[in-house]
């Protein structure tokens, strides 16, 4: 069952670590094994909480993080305990990506120019300030994925969607301030967030802003050496 024809698929036995929220809607932070791994996903095995498909959990792999989606769930006795098949969700980048046999790492589409999205993700820590004005209790955090239009959010407890929230940040002595709306919600793993009260000028150069504090990923080659 770990096998899928989606795509070629690699034996591997990775140490990773698996974090989310378990059936009992208590959140969970494990070590766990990534075996038949592929540019797209991964059968886990050696989880110690049970899940549902659909659910979505984050997993790292030496310092790479990614957020996955559960696509089954089998109980595998007891050395590998619950097995899931997972998929990466749309735009997260393949954590063992160097771990991959050299053919299937040159299979890894890099995006053009004309379809990449407009607003790229900087896989950067970035400090901001959440509120929500409901209860008037600030929320500081790093966010792990960040463009000029939104982030995401790593925490146990996410905000339900459409929660609106103000805004806080930094772009070197400029302070930003606006509002944002809640759109993902992971239990266990985290939340994304639009800057929905951001004029577009001021969204485009904070995007700039992104770009210089990462600038590896405007290079395409780059993130296809990887």
């Amino acid at each position: 069952m770990c096998a899928s024809a989606a795509a070629p698929r690699a034996t591997l036995d990775l140490r990773i670590r698996v974090w989310g929220m378990g059936a009992n809607n208590q959140p969970f932070h494990q070590n766990a094994t990534a075996q038949n791994a592929s540019i797209t996903g991964a059968c886990i095995s050696g989880l110690e909480h049970e899940l549902k498909v659909g659910d979505v959990i984050g997993v790292q792999f030496e310092t790479r993080k990614a957020r996955c989606k559960v696509v089954w769930v089998m109980e595998a006795g007891a050395l590998k305990k619950i097995q899931v098949g997972v998929q990466l969700v749309v735009e997260q980048e393949c954590p063992w990506i160097s771990e991959l046999p050299v053919e299937m790492r040159s299979n890894l589409q890099v995006p053009s120019a004309d379809n990449r999205r407009r607003f790229q993700r900087h896989k950067i820590s970035f400090p901001l300030e959440f509120r929500d004005e409901r209860v008037n209790t600030p929320m500081r955090v790093n966010a792990t994925d960040i463009s000029g239009n939104g982030c995401y959010v790593e925490v146990a407890m996410p905000l339900d969607t459409t929660t609106v929230l103000k805004v806080d940040f930094w772009m070197e002595q400029e302070h930003i301030s606006a509002t944002a709306t809640v759109r993902t919600r992971d239990p266990g793993v985290g939340m994304g967030i639009e800057f929905t009260g951001l004029p577009n000028e001021s969204k485009k150069r904070f995007q700039a802003y992104l770009d210089k504090l990462d600038p590896g990923l405007s290079k395409p080659e780059a993130k296809a050496a990887e």
